[in-house]
């Protein structure tokens, strides 16, 4: 019949011996409907042929920590109650099994054992460079530690224990570690923006973006809903899947869409922060002329690395809202028809060794100098008083801020 409705009685059972008792897991009955085209007139010589179904959403479990697992399909039928019925005659059913294949489970676990000791000594040192400051952190080195933070939560590598425990929590566990990281770093990239935004009046407070960072709060904190009405669910019953009702289907189309929609408009916005950074800084370099010819060199050497910063971050802000985007049409392929997209592993952890590495460059590149330079250095062009900590990269740290090219902007734009 159109629109048919096939009902499933489902079990899912464990054992770790060929000899041990089935240990039921979990136990539902499910309605899924038919999605079938048959390729011939309905008469009587077409009887015999097959249909052509889409494939059904049926199980997701977060972890396999036992050696055998058995699956039992029941289809139940009740014609006083119009259970599985018209829905033609069963001859058989195909399951499609996706999962995490060995190499890399390999590779996975290895990046992650390695990089976690790795961005841990990095903030240790970049966060102890700081409290050697004689004055307070400002809010773009608190924002980089944070986004340091969230990237060693995300680190930690909890997979291995998922080897030897039943953690059937691990696949929500891991959204909710990937989506403080993502509302992080978008937030980062705001603010990282808008603390060059030479020609502002009001930085290093982070009320000044609220207007920005909240609506990432609020979309995260949407999407979280929505993991939870899905894999939130599963950790109960395995059989669930938003993608059954059409109501489920259209909200999670709706929120999938809405998602890549915002984010496509805030890497436009991004861009255009970018811009106006990078329209600010070659205003000031209109002073550079009427330096000395070593701090010219010196501020056209910093002011030089700084745009490379920028373009690096627009190019990882690019490769993340891809990765985004097309991890949630991965994720629910089999529900988008005849439109199947594969995606390589080298592509996921490539985007999570980015990742690391960005977090990494930045830290290193932003922990403040305690390098004195002399007088006839310190005292120059730009008034800066004898003694005051400077050094040679896109970090110099003073007083007023966490990088020279930020005083040297922030001075012009008062005068």
């Amino acid at each position: 019949e159109e629109n048919a409705e096939i009902t499933l009685d489902v079990s899912l059972a464990y054992r770790d011996d060929m000899f041990d008792d089935w240990k039921e897991i979990a136990h539902a009955i499910e309605i899924r409907k038919l999605k079938c085209s048959f390729g011939s007139p309905k008469t009587l010589e077409s009887e015999g042929r097959h249909y052509d179904c889409d494939f059904l959403p049926f199980m997701e479990i977060g972890s396999v920590a036992h050696k055998y697992y058995l699956i039992n399909i029941r289809l139940p039928v009740n014609e006083r109650k119009g259970i599985n019925v018209g829905i033609g005659e069963i001859k058989d059913i195909r399951l499609v099994g996706i999962h995490q294949n060995g190499g890399f489970t390999k590779v996975w676990f290895a990046m992650k054992t390695f990089l976690t000791p790795s961005i841990l000594i990095i903030m240790v040192w970049y966060w102890r460079r700081i409290t050697l400051m004689t004055r307070a952190p400002v809010l773009l080195e608190k924002v980089i530690f944070a986004l340091g933070i969230s990237m060693t939560f995300i680190n930690i590598p909890v997979e291995w224990f998922s080897i030897g425990f039943d953690w059937t929590w691990m696949l929500l566990f891991g959204d909710i570690r990937q989506g403080i990281f993502y509302a992080m770093l978008l937030s980062f990239w705001i603010i990282f923006c808008g603390e060059h935004m030479m020609d502002q009046n009001e930085r290093n407070r982070l009320s000044g973006y609220w207007k920005q960072v909240g609506p990432i709060a609020v979309g995260s904190f949407c999407l979280f809903i929505f993991d939870m009405c899905e894999r939130g669910v599963q950790l109960k019953n395995p059989f669930y899947s938003i993608w059954t009702t059409e109501v489920g289907t259209e909200l999670a189309m709706a929120f999938i869409i809405v998602a890549g929609i915002c984010l496509c408009l805030y890497f436009l916005f991004l861009c255009f922060m970018v811009f106006q950074v990078f329209r600010n800084i070659s205003g000031k370099q209109s002073s550079l002329p009427a330096m000395s010819k070593a701090r010219r060199l010196h501020y056209e050497g910093l002011i030089f690395r700084f745009k490379f910063l920028m373009l690096i971050t627009l190019a990882c802000a690019a490769m993340t809202v891809i990765f985004f985007i097309v991890s949630q049409v991965t994720e629910g392929h089999w529900k988008w028809g005849d439109i199947t997209i594969q995606v390589n592993s080298a592509f996921f952890t490539g985007i999570y060794g980015m990742w690391n590495l960005y977090v990494f460059a930045l830290m290193f590149l932003y922990a403040p100098s305690h390098k004195n330079y002399g007088e006839d250095q310190s005292n120059g062009d730009l008034g800066v008083n004898s003694g005051e900590e400077l050094q040679l990269t896109t970090t110099i740290t003073h007083v007023d801020g966490p990088t020279e090219v930020y005083k040297l902007a922030r001075k012009e734009a008062q005068e």
